[in-house]
């Protein structure tokens, strides 16, 4: 079943529940801190583990401490739910690594 593009509403009321998420051009935006480099690693690591078993994989970019990651759903065109579970999983995943 193809994921379902979030309406205006259902993404605000999502944006108000993941604090740290924005909107930018249309898909969710964060970006993560981490102590160093071997942090920042480490977590991307480890997302990416989670992603592969969604089959959803984020866009991010890295420098040294710093994750920026952005996530949209290009089949639906937008957001989804998916989008939605896998910033999810990445806040409970840098919160379990400080």
């Amino acid at each position: 079943m193809p994921a379902h593009k979030l309406t205006d509403p259902e993404l605000k009321e999502r944006l108000v529940k993941n604090k740290g998420w924005t909107l930018k051009d249309g898909k969710l935006h964060r970006a993560f801190q981490c102590k160093d480099f071997v942090a920042a690693f480490g977590n991307m690591t480890r997302v990416a583990l989670v992603a592969e078993s969604m089959n959803h994989h984020p866009e991010w970019f890295n420098v040294y401490n710093k994750v920026e990651v952005t996530l949209a759903t290009h089949d639906a065109g937008g957001v989804t739910d998916r989008d939605i579970k896998l910033a999810e999983a990445m806040d409970r995943l840098a919160a379990a690594s400080r």
